[in-house]
This record gives C-alpha cells, structure tokens and sequence, in this order.
C-alpha cells in the first residue's frame, strides 16, 4: 500500500444489500473497503459459498470481489461508475478460507472512460489474479432511470460532495 500523510478511510458500502460489499446481505462477500491516497483496497475470503473446484473459489466468484473491489475507485475519480468491460487473469487457484487483498488504481482516465487495474495477493504474498476494467462515469440519473436510487442512501450524495471538493487527480471531465 503506499504511504500516504493520513490514515487509510472506511468506504462505504455501495448499497446495504449490494452482492460485494453490502453489510446486509448474508449471501454476498461482505467486502470491506478502504481507500489509501489513489489506491482502494479490500479483503476477501472466499468459503463454501463460493466453492469451484473442492478447496478452491469459483472463477465467478473471484470476478465479482473483483468488479466490486474495483468499483471502490469512483472515490478516486469523484463520480459514480458502472462497469463498462472487466478481464480476469486467473494467475493459480484460489483456496478458500484464506485471504486476498485486492487492491486497485485507476491506470487512466479518457473522458467518461476510467481505466482501472487491480491485483489479488493472498496472505502469503502470493498474486493469484490481476483484473483491468472500464468504468463509465454516469450521473445519478442513470440510476433512476436503469433501477432504484432510492437504495443508494447518502452514497450518491457523499460522492457529489467528495467531487465537490476534491479535484479529479487524472485531470478528466467526469
């Protein structure tokens, strides 16, 4: 992780229920997300809920820590995000009930288009997966207009006051 002037900061879930990172859904990864100057970073542990081969986490299961993980860079970009494209390089099999720190940047910035990448490193320093996405900036809108904003709580509004106050360090218009 880089070494920044203050403390890493608890981000919050994207929604109470959502599959990665929501603290109310008991089938879902129950990420939790931290964000260290340009860099977002989470645990995950992966258990017979999301079992592949015996012993080892599902491919799918790994792709949606990814995708969730990854999304935790709207805090960096200042907008909300939805995933446009996201690449998965299973590097060795993943077991279970050990954990992985997957942590992310955004590479690049081209308009709406954030270029994100990430790495999955077990506890024992070990990379099993990288993973590069596109991320849109959208505005609110496309939430209402596409599913329920209302389950968004003060996320989107946290966000716009963030944005508000914080420069995009990519220099891109959201």
């Amino acid at each position: 992780m880089p070494d920044s002037a203050s403390p890493p900061q608890r981000l919050p879930s994207h929604t109470p229920t959502c599959m990665g990172c929501g603290p109310q859904n008991p089938h879902g990864l129950q990420l939790v997300v931290y964000r260290d100057g340009d860099t977002v970073y989470g645990d995950v542990t992966f258990d017979e809920r999301h079992i592949g081969a015996p012993g080892l986490a599902h491919g799918g299961a790994v792709a949606a820590a990814c995708d969730d993980l990854l999304g935790f860079t709207l805090w960096i970009a200042g907008t909300p995000a939805v995933t446009r494209s996201l690449n998965v390089e299973y590097l060795l099999p993943v077991p279970l009930h050990r954990p992985h720190r997957i942590a992310a940047h955004i590479a690049s910035r081209d308009g709406r288009a954030l270029h994100v990448m990430g790495t999955g490193t077990g506890s024992d320093g070990v990379t099993r997966f990288t993973a590069s996405a596109v991320f849109i900036a959208v505005s609110a809108d496309h939430f209402a207009t596409h599913g329920d904003v209302s389950g968004f709580g003060e996320l989107l509004q946290r966000l716009a006051d963030t944005s508000e106050s914080c420069p995009d360090p990519l220099g891109g218009r959201p």
